[in-house]
């Protein structure tokens, strides 16, 4: 009978570690361990006849970021001034843009820059 207090006791145990992993797994950008960070996701999905475009800008750090800039390329910039702890913002880029690459920056040294991603064609989608 004592063996199985212990296999109890461990069963539990291994339940409970899962659960904490699971649960910072799935917080990302809610339980941060760097104060200074940011997640740039510039997305273009062209169609025949136009390009849809937005660029999606998430404060993942812990405090608040400063001077936000983003730079669209093409003389293209827009000051988004600061981003609060978990604050998205999307933004369209401007129109008659090359929508080549997406340069952010911010104080405490932050600068990303990310080229724009394009979704896959699947048959029988809008585009394809």
């Amino acid at each position: 009978m004592g063996s199985y207090k212990f296999l109890i006791i461990g069963g539990i145990a291994g339940i409970a570690i899962i659960g904490v992993l699971i649960t910072l797994s799935l917080s990302k950008g809610i339980i941060t361990t760097t104060e200074y960070q940011i997640d740039v996701d510039p997305f273009k999905d062209p169609q025949n006849l136009f390009v849809t475009a937005r660029v999606m800008i998430q404060n993942t750090g812990s405090k608040p970021l400063t001077n936000v800039l983003v730079n669209f390329g093409d003389g293209d910039v827009q000051s988004l001034g600061v981003l609060a702890p978990g604050q998205k913002i999307i933004l369209s880029p401007p129109e008659h843009n090359s929508l080549h690459l997406v340069l952010v920056t911010a104080d405490n040294g932050i600068s990303v820059t990310k080229e724009y991603r394009i979704p896959p064609k699947m048959v029988g989608m809008m585009g394809s």
